[in-house]
């Protein structure tokens, strides 16, 4: 069987092209005689790949010198309480509930501290994203977070937050590096890489230098700890070697594919053929208003649960896998990261019209 077309949330698709070259490094990366699976992560060859990494990241996203890049493991949902263990100085932070992910943090950070949720799209089954430019900002919060592209719902914030002066935490896991972003309007960023940069296993963070401190909340683990993670260049312990590796190699695949400002550009014109489709088909209806969708995630449905099934079924059969919606709300849902081509969105609108016109009755 040759590739699908693999429409998965995560872990997704990535650029044909590195995993050919790291099936062709994989019994001898660069004539070291081994595989980066094997190799020693304080070996010279491991820092050249972690250090090479850093560098590419850092001009694709123009990260200036006083943020510090970490590449750690234990995924974007260990973050929730890494954030708050470590930023909560006077134990309250401020949240922006858009979603299932952003709710979770929220939960998490009540364990440590005053956690508020300021806004929220729940009442709407978070297809919308809630106006942010006056929000009731506590005067004592540490920080504001978001989940600034919401993978379950198919929302992303198009305005960040007014945070009044607050840090901005926020979770850019499906979002990372699919378009240029301004890096000092954060205070902290994290993404797990395995939705549009690589394997699961790794998440990167980007955070300010002033927000490093060995003042985090009692009983906060070493491992949990950014400055232990800063001062050892992500190298405290054994890191996700092979997983660093694979990002390493998509930054390099973004920067021959023109930067953000070309993904960006790649990225709308695959999610207009979707959409543009969806807005005038008589069986599929989107689910995100308008002025907030995605790029990354577009969830869809027929609105008849059976009709939803049969289409997921005959979708994979004619290879076009992972469609299915999140268990949490059924439906479809297309999630088009930076390494999904343009003919599977292209095949799929094709599939669709396909099966509207066998099944509209």
């Amino acid at each position: 069987m040759g590739r699908i077309y693999n429409f998965s949330a995560g872990p997704a698709v990535l650029p044909e092209e590195v995993l050919k070259e790291a099936a062709e490094e994989m019994l001898d990366y660069n004539g070291y005689g081994m595989s980066v699976m094997e190799m020693s992560h304080r070996s010279k060859a491991f820092e050249g790949i972690i250090n090479e990494a850093e560098k590419d990241l850092r001009e694709l996203m123009n990260i200036p010198d006083n943020y510090k890049v970490l590449f750690l493991q234990g995924g974007a949902s260990q973050q929730f309480a890494a954030v708050p263990m470590n930023l909560m100085k006077n134990k309250v932070a401020d949240y922006i509930i858009t979603g299932q992910w952003a709710k979770k943090a929220y939960q998490e950070a009540l364990i440590y501290g005053k956690a508020n949720a300021i806004a929220s799209s729940a009442d709407k089954t978070f297809s919308y994203i809630p106006d942010c430019s006056d929000l009731p900002i506590s005067e004592e919060a540490d920080y504001v977070y978001i989940c600034e592209n919401n993978t379950i719902y198919g929302t992303k914030y198009k305005t960040l937050p007014n945070t009044k002066g607050k840090p901005l935490v926020a979770d850019l896991s499906s979002c990372i590096l699919s378009e240029p972003i301004d890096v000092t309007k954060y205070g902290l960023i994290f993404a797990g890489v395995q939705k549009n940069v690589g394997p699961a296993g790794v998440v990167i963070v980007i955070i300010r230098e002033d927000l490093i401190s060995e003042d985090t909340l009692p009983a906060t683990p070493t491992m949990l700890k950014y400055k232990i993670h800063a001062d050892n260049k992500s190298l405290y312990n054994t890191p996700p070697a092979y997983g660093i590796y694979i990002c390493g190699k998509v930054f390099k695949w973004i920067k021959n594919m023109g930067g953000l400002e070309a993904m960006k550009a790649r990225n709308e014109k695959k999610a207009k053929i979707l959409y543009d489709y969806l807005d005038q088909s008589k069986l599929f209806k989107g689910t995100v208003v308008k002025e907030d969708r995605s790029l990354m995630n577009v969830p869809f449905v027929t609105g008849d649960a059976n009709l939803d099934a049969k289409f997921v079924k005959e979708a994979k059969a004619a290879g076009l896998e992972n469609l299915k919606g999140h268990r949490t709300v059924g439906g479809m849902r297309a999630s088009i990261y930076n390494a999904m081509p343009i003919e599977g969105v292209e095949a799929l609108v094709d599939f669709m019209k396909k099966f509207e016109e066998e099944n509209l009755s």
